[in-house]
C-alpha cells in the first residue's frame, strides 16, 4: 500500500493500521482494492473481510471527493459534471453538414469543443467537406455557430474559387461571406507549432472564430520524420514524433475546450496490406489458434478505428490506414473516413465520443456533399432555416 500515500496524501490510515502491513506484504495496491473482490484480498492477506470492505469503501469515497464527484460536495463539483440530459443537450453546439442524413451520422454535426478528423485518400472529398464547414459555421443555430472560421493550410492554398461556388450554389449559404474565412500557411512543423500555440488563440478572440481547420495534419510530420536516419537515430526520431503528436493533441484539445471552437483536421492515408492468411486446418489446429491470435493483434483490430477493413463495397478502393498511427488516433474524439471505389463515394463515422456512427453513400455537387438520392432535402433545410 505504498502507493496510497501518493494517490491520497490526506487519507486517514490510522483506523487501518492493523491490516495495512498485511496488504503491503502481499503486494496489494490501491488499484487492487478498487478492482478486485474484497473477499479474495482478505483471504490472500489473512485479514477480516469486513475490514477490507470498509477500507475499499473509504478509499472510493475519498477519490470521489478529490475529483469533485460527490453529491454533498457541490461547491467543488465541476459544472460540466452536473445537469440533466436535456440541459446538457441544449448546450450542444455543432456545425451542420447541411445534409440531414450526414448530420444524423454525427449526432448533429461537427461539435465545438472537440477534435474531429476527416481522413481519406487524395480526391475522396476531404477538402470538399472542410470547405463546406468553413461557410456553414457562419450560419445561425441550428446549422452553425454564427462565427467565423480559420483555415490553416500545410500544403496548398485555400481554394477560393470552389469556396465561392459553394456559396453561390447552396441556397442556405447565400448570406455567408468569404471575408469571414481567414487563412494562414504553415509549411513546416516549427511554424505550425508557433501558429497553434501563440497566434491561434489570439485570432480566435479577435475575429470571433468558431471553426479551426487544419488541412492536412500529417503533411508536416511526414516531411519532418519520414526521411529519418536508420538504426538508433530512427528510434529517437520516432520517440520524438510520438511526443510531438501527444503534445499537439493536448494543445488542440485545450484550444477547443477553452475557446469553444470546433477543431477539424484532414488526414492522409497509406495503403494497408492484409497479412497472409493461414490455411484452414482441423479444429484445434495450430492454424486456427494462430488465426485467433492475429485477430487480437493491432493489425487485426485496425478495422475498428481506421475506417477500412470491415467489408462491403466500401473497401473496393483498397485497404487504407490513416497517417500518424495509433498515437494520433488516441488524440481524437471522432474520426470520419471518406473514400471512393467502384464508381461510388462514401462517408463513414468510424468512431465518435457522442454517437454510434454509421455510413452513407454520398456525392459531391456544386453546393457541397450530400447523401445520394436526397436532392430534395436541400429545399427542406432552406425552408426550415427561413421559418
Amino acid at each position: 500500500m505504498t502507493d496510497l500515500s501518493s494517490i491520497l496524501p490526506a487519507f486517514p490510515t490510522a483506523p487501518y493500521a492493523r491490516i495495512l502491513p498485511s496488504l503491503e506484504r502481499q503486494g496489494v495496491s490501491t488499484t487492487d482494492l478498487l478492482a478486485l473482490d474484497p473477499a479474495a484480498l482478505a483471504k490472500r492477506a489473512n485479514i477480516p473481510v469486513e475490514d477490507v470492505r470498509r477500507l475499499c469503501t473509504d478509499i472510493l469515497r475519498a477519490l470521489q471527493r478529490d475529483l469533485g464527484l460527490t453529491g454533498n460536495d457541490s461547491e467543488t463539483s465541476h459544472p460540466s459534471l452536473r445537469g440533466t440530459g436535456n440541459e446538457i443537450s441544449k448546450k450542444w453546439d455543432a456545425i451542420s453538414t447541411l445534409d440531414p442524413s450526414l448530420d444524423g451520422l454525427l449526432s448533429g454535426g461537427f461539435p465545438a469543443g472537440y477534435i474531429t478528423e476527416v481522413t481519406g485518400e487524395s480526391g475522396s472529398g476531404k477538402t470538399q467537406l472542410l470547405l463546406l464547414l468553413l461557410l456553414a459555421v457562419q450560419l445561425p443555430a441550428p446549422h452553425g455557430l454564427n462565427r467565423s472560421a480559420i483555415y490553416i493550410t500545410t500544403e496548398s492554398s485555400l481554394p477560393t474559387t470552389r469556396l465561392a461556388q459553394l456559396r453561390a450554389s447552396h441556397p442556405i449559404l447565400a448570406d455567408t461571406s468569404l471575408s469571414r474565412v481567414l487563412t494562414i500557411p504553415a509549411r513546416d512543423l516549427e511554424t505550425q507549432d508557433h501558429i497553434l500555440r501563440f497566434q491561434l488563440p489570439l485570432a480566435i478572440r479577435r475575429h470571433n472564430i468558431g471553426l479551426v481547420v487544419i488541412d492536412s495534419i500529417a503533411a508536416n510530420f511526414r516531411a519532418e520524420f519520414e526521411h529519418s536516419a536508420g538504426g538508433g537515430a530512427h528510434g529517437a526520431n520516432m520517440a520524438r514524433r510520438t511526443a510531438e503528436l501527444v503534445g499537439l493533441g493536448a494543445l488542440l484539445r485545450g484550444v477547443a475546450r477553452s475557446e469553444g471552437v470546433a477543431v477539424v483536421v484532414s488526414n492522409q492515408v497509406a495503403d494497408r496490406f492484409a497479412p497472409l492468411s493461414v490455411g484452414e486446418g482441423p479444429r484445434g489446429s495450430w492454424a486456427e489458434s494462430q488465426g485467433h491470435r492475429e485477430r487480437l493483434t493491432l493489425d487485426g483490430q485496425m478495422r475498428f478505428f481506421t475506417g477500412w477493413g470491415d467489408g462491403e463495397y466500401w473497401d473496393e478502393g483498397g485497404m487504407k490506414t490513416p497517417s500518424l498511427g495509433l498515437v494520433w488516433t488516441n488524440q481524437l474524439a471522432c474520426r470520419v473516413a471518406v473514400g471512393r471505389g467502384g464508381g461510388r463515394r462514401w462517408m463513414k463515422v468510424v468512431f465518435s465520443a457522442w454517437g454510434p456512427g454509421g455510413r452513407e453513400e454520398v456525392e459531391i455537387w456544386e453546393g457541397g456533399v450530400r447523401v445520394v438520392g436526397e436532392k430534395g432535402k436541400t429545399a427542406e433545410i432552406v425552408n426550415k432555416a427561413i421559418d
